[in-house]
């Protein structure tokens, strides 16, 4: 009964259950609409088990929460919430707190001034950052925004002290060099004296997602048992939280001595002992799967990386005087190389948040950049989408863009109708569309592949559907075409790196028709970490496959799906993500909240 009194209290603050409930139920109904008869929710919903919401709907609700109380919430209280009840004590909580967002009225941040030049002799991770100590251990490397509205500096010197008091303890408890240590933290300086700790102490780091609630933990660690296993870690360095869960891992994971949190580590520099680390070493080791299927690390070496940096660096003209703004996980290798260790190599700040604080509000991505003076960003196409259908005109009054070089998107398919959209919707707050950037790359290249030509702008190619669908030829459409298929530019091979495209047999493919994207070059992978079945099936001769379907015009690189995403149908192939857009557009259903794949045709149909 006490729930229900619940249900029906107003606080002083005009703050009620019940208007609580009625935003929930909307949102729930717009997701799942077959439930009106039969939705119920009280205090006590599950916000996952009872009403399906993932992290997208979450993001929705705190902004509908936020504008229909007028107040501002925590980030965490999303990220924590398990059931209704959640949301309400901290609406209560945060009654007070108006709704305003303070980066409107910022102060700019002034680019700090440095020495010219690269660590050009740099073969290693670890010398690129002796190179940096040296030339300027008190410059800024990285603004890290945290809970407040002011970053957290740390220099190349913070770094590198941070570093190397993660080494000594990793070393006092044992870790040997080649040894694989598995990193589970969320953004923050932590991770980032981790990474480099490891590295000092001549282990190997294998990056692995948090969970997004402390409740989802074990759960979490088991799915990743198999990673951790296949990696054969020695130690994981993670939250303090997961030391109750630890014995259960260890039972899973036979390598596995040790789980514990960056505080322990945390021993005298002097009790440090340098190992000399080499070029053809393995610096890190990327999984692309693990929790449905056999993991598959791809193994990335210091000169793999380097290779990759300096050609990514070379193709966008980075330098010191570049200020890269970035909210990618840095487990990611979008964020960890392209954000983190390319700011690094090149001297250029990085301002870095976390996921969770764009998802929450993505308008913290933009003023961010408005702030410091971003010239340079990335994110996958989804966040472009996020900011078209959440940010109010008054979430971005008085925002300045003008600063940005190149906005990158990667990581997953470019939306041509979202690369339209932004370039319109932001033009007016200084986004010039020659910086709006769609790039390729995947982690077995290390991140890039394919860059378009500075100043140039997206290209999208306009081709006629049923020679394409049939027979996988993209002939150009005349422009009054009403049902012509729409593919993004993703650029050209980097410097030192070729792209061939090629049929089912090896053959390679003419301009224009669609094939199998293979590559080699500098930064190639050499395989998956312990999985020679894997590694055998990645390779033709000299040449590594990408897992994806794309043509070529005019030096350009166009995707058009992963090869296992292809849905074939009386003979004619179907792109998932144009399905998936297309039923976006029907009213009643959820842009961005679509997923289309494909079912063996020998499969039974559904019952009900």
């Amino acid at each position: 009964m006490a729930g229900e009194t619940e249900n029906h209290a107003v606080s002083t603050t005009g703050i009620s259950a019940e208007r609580l409930i009625a935003q929930i139920r909307e949102l729930a109904l717009e997701l799942h609409p077959r439930r009106k008869r039969t939705l119920r929710v009280t205090l006590d919903s599950s916000l996952d088990r009872d009403l399906g919401f993932d992290s997208l709907s979450r993001v929705e609700l705190l902004m509908r929460l936020e504008r229909a109380f007028g107040i501002r919430l925590p980030d965490q209280a999303l990220a924590n919430a398990e059931i209704a009840r959640d949301l309400w004590q901290a609406l209560l909580l945060n009654g007070g707190e108006e709704d305003r967002d303070r980066s409107a009225k910022v102060a700019r941040v002034a680019v700090p001034d440095g020495p010219e030049g690269e660590p050009h002799t740099a073969t290693t991770l670890t010398e690129m950052l002796d190179w940096h100590v040296i030339s300027h251990a008190q410059r800024p490397h990285v603004y890290l925004y945290g809970d407040g509205d002011e970053p957290e500096v740390i220099t190349y010197g913070t770094l590198e002290n941070g570093a190397r008091a993660i080494a000594g303890g990793l070393q006092a408890r044992g870790l040997v060099p080649g040894q694989s240590v598995a990193i589970m933290l969320p953004t923050g300086r932590e991770y980032l004296f981790s990474f480099f700790g490891i590295l000092l102490a001549g282990g190997i780091p294998v990056p692995i997602y948090p969970p997004l609630r402390p409740s989802q933990l074990e759960d979490h660690l088991r799915r990743h048992a198999g990673i951790l296993d296949n990696a054969q870690a020695v130690m994981l360095i993670t939250v303090t939280q997961a030391q109750r869960v630890a014995g259960l891992l260890k039972a899973q994971v036979e390598s596995l001595r040790d789980i514990v949190f960056p505080g322990e580590l945390d021993m005298r520099a002097a009790a440090f002992s340098a190992h000399a680390v080499q070029g053809h070493d393995v610096a890190f080791l990327q999984y692309t799967s693990g929790s449905t299927g056999a993991p598959k690390g791809v193994i990335l070496t210091h000169a793999n990386l380097l290779a990759n940096i300096r050609s990514m660096g070379e193709a966008v003209h980075a330098d010191f005087s570049d200020v890269f703004v970035s909210w990618l996980p840095l487990y990611h290798d979008m964020g960890l190389i392209g954000a983190w260790l390319g700011s690094l190599y090149y001297g250029m700040p990085l301002v870095l948040m976390s996921p969770m604080a764009f998802l929450t509000r993505p308008q913290r991505w933009l003023w961010t950049i408005h702030k410091h003076r971003g010239t340079l960003t990335a994110a996958p196409n989804f966040a472009y989408e996020l900011c078209l259908n959440q940010l109010r005109e008054e979430d971005i009054k008085g925002l300045d863009l003008g600063s940005l070089r190149l906005a990158f998107s990667g990581a997953e398919p470019v939306s041509p109708n979202t690369v339209r959209r932004f370039a319109e919707r932001f033009a007016p707050y200084g986004l010039r569309p020659q910086a709006i950037a769609p790039v390729y790359g995947l982690a077995e290249a290390a991140v890039g592949l394919a860059f378009p030509p500075l100043e140039r702008g997206p290209i999208i190619d306009r081709i006629q559907r049923e020679p394409f669908a049939s027979l996988g030829k993209a002939v150009p459409a005349d422009s009054a075409e009403p049902r012509a298929l729409e593919f993004v530019a993703c650029g050209r091979p980097l410097q030192g790196y070729q792209i061939r495209i090629v049929d089912a047999a090896g053959r390679e493919l003419p301009e224009r028709q669609e094939g199998h994207l293979q590559f080699r070059g500098p930064s190639t992978t050499a395989g998956y970490f312990r999985n020679a079945a894997a590694t055998r099936s990645l390779f033709d001769g000299v040449w590594l496959d990408s897992g994806d379907l794309a043509y070529v015009a005019e030096g350009d690189v166009y995707l058009t799906s992963r090869v296992k995403g292809i849905i074939i149908r009386g003979g004619r192939n179907l792109y998932p993500h144009e399905v998936e857009e297309a039923v976006g557009k029907i009213p009643g259903i959820r842009r961005g909240c679509v997923a289309v794949f494909g079912v063996p045709a020998s499969l039974p149909a559904p019952s009900g």
